[in-house]
């Protein structure tokens, strides 16, 4: 095994299993595991995604929000053990793969259009699904009730 087959390994094992999927324009929340002594806590930063740079174990992604009138910008590592958990609070639509002129926007020029989102393919066959199946549990109860 070479030495780059020996790192591909190790870095396959490090990565996470279940990544939410964002992308640039989101507006996400980053749960981030802080360790301050002895205590671990979790704090929430909440942003709009303005770029997304990398792949594999380096891939990171930078979040931007404006607090009480300063912009701030956090890089976060994608498969950090750091951080707990990342919820998609809005899809927005855009249509640059960075974002970097929101930095120096606030207001209104800082916005983000919202996107109107299409269910997954796997999202529809499930839905799909699903009523024939209680279509079916219905007629049965209905049959079984009338006898």
């Amino acid at each position: 095994m070479s030495k780059s087959a020996v790192i591909q390994a190790l870095e396959k094992q490090q990565l996470k299993k279940n990544v939410a999927h964002f992308r640039v324009g989101d507006t996400v929340r980053v749960h981030i595991r802080i360790i301050e002594g002895e205590k671990e806590r979790t704090q929430v930063f909440t942003g709009t995604v303005i770029a997304r740079k990398g792949s594999g174990l380096s891939e990171t992604f930078s979040v931007h929000r404006v607090a009480y009138g300063e912009g701030m910008e956090r890089v976060f590592l994608l498969h950090s053990p750091r951080i707990a958990k990342i919820e998609v609070m809005k899809e927005g639509q855009v249509r640059r793969g960075k974002l970097y002129y929101l930095r120096g926007t606030s207001g209104k020029a800082s916005k983000v259009r919202g996107r109107v989102a299409r269910r997954s393919k796997i999202e529809e066959t499930q839905f799909a699904e699903a009523p024939e199946s209680e279509v079916q549990n219905e007629e049965a109860a209905s049959a079984s009730s009338a006898e």
